[in-house]
């Protein structure tokens, strides 16, 4: 039986400042905004590419703004991802590797290049290329 993550609820503090960075600045494609009482809304947003979706909103979860850290999405070309990111406004790292002595900047080997940004709430994502490989299978 499989078990697929669908969805992340990201805690945020407002949700029209958190709808634009998601939906301008990252690109990720608005699936629902609802709003079925002034009490409750719900923000659905798709990165390109991906079987999961994001929620924010108001009234529909628990959760501290900026407490999310680690979400972790798989690119193609990290060196292309960073790009989009800088040219869209998000504030980001370097690209970076894992060394024997810790975080270096610069591509790394397979599944070892990364790039590191936050939300406006401070909610922490990474990029992570995967190899060209891992696209066949």
């Amino acid at each position: 039986m499989d078990w697929k993550l669908e969805l992340v609820v990201v805690p945020v503090t407002d949700v029209d400042r958190a709808k634009a960075f998601y939906a301008d600045q990252l690109g990720f494609v608005v699936d629902v905004d609802h709003r079925p009482s002034d009490e409750v809304r719900i923000v659905q947003l798709t990165p390109p590419g991906s079987g999961c979706s994001i929620m924010i909103g108001k009234g529909v979860a628990e959760g501290v703004p900026g407490s999310l850290q680690g979400i972790q999405l798989c690119v193609g070309d990290i060196a292309a991802a960073h790009a989009q990111l800088v040219e869209r406004g998000v504030e980001c790292s370097p690209v970076r590797r894992m060394g024997a002595g810790g975080w270096e900047d610069g591509k790394g080997d397979d599944w070892n290049s990364f790039v590191f940004f936050s939300d406006p709430d401070g909610n922490g994502w990474v990029l992570q290329e995967r190899p060209a490989a891992a696209d066949r299978t």
